[in-house]
């Protein structure tokens, strides 16, 4: 999968315009994605599970430990930090916490859907950030990609899929009804496959992740 550089080799030189495309790719080959930048006096990349992630997961020596996504996500993030000059940033292993959901929305790509939960441009209610790289340059990076895709979905799904009402949009998320739901035969649906809210988001659907990533998830939710 082309991770001889988490290996210890030496990368050529990358010059400033080409530093993106070269992460990009690099974080492809790793099965993450670019899911969005924040520019303040440098640049802050965040990096999220793309549909790839799991299987790549699955050959890797963390798939067969506790904790395989964090302990995936902090080798492979630290090791593009290392590579490319950056410094790695994370969601986990706080307190205290990064403020990934700040960033997120900042970044122009991610926004709060109807439920509550954030939704992105390309991954929808599926988004997992896995960690951040923090430059301290300026980089050339693209535009947001523009509104939140909620505006133009009329039937607003999520709202609605949830079997016990957990995720209405017009209350808090219920999180002892949630839990209470997976305690029963019914709720093997949203174990197995992931939370039926973030499935029924069409850019959820299209967004194609690992239902067995989905169910991973789901399980460590359903153990807090």
């Amino acid at each position: 999968m082309g991770h001889a550089w988490c290996m210890g080799s030496s990368p050529p030189p990358i010059g400033r315009a080409g530093m993106i495309d070269a992460l990009e790719q690099a974080a492809t080959d790793a099965g993450l994605m670019i899911a969005g930048t924040v520019e303040d006096t440098g640049t802050l990349v965040l990096l999220a599970a793309s549909p790839r992630f799991w299987d790549i997961l699955q050959a890797a020596p963390e798939a067969a430990g506790p904790d395989p996504v964090d302990r995936y996500s902090t080798r492979i993030v630290t090791a593009l930090a290392d590579r490319f000059g950056a410094t790695a940033r994370f969601p986990f292993g706080g307190p205290p916490y990064e403020p990934f959901i700040r960033w997120a929305a900042a970044s122009g790509r991610a926004w709060p859907s109807p439920t509550g939960m954030l939704v992105h441009d390309r991954a929808g209610l599926m988004i997992s950030y896995r960690g951040a790289l923090a430059f301290a340059d300026v980089l050339p990076v693209p535009a947001p990609s523009g509104p939140t895709p909620c505006d133009t979905c009329p039937d607003q799904p999520c709202t609605t899929a949830c079997p016990v009402g957990a995720l209405s949009g017009t209350t808090p998320y219920d999180v002892p009804a949630c839990h209470g739901f997976l305690d029963t035969p019914p709720g093997r649906d949203c174990l197995d496959l992931g939370c039926a809210a973030r499935r029924a988001c069409p850019v959820s659907a299209a967004f194609g992740r690992d239902p067995a990533q989905s169910a991973h998830h789901m399980r460590a939710f359903h153990h807090t």
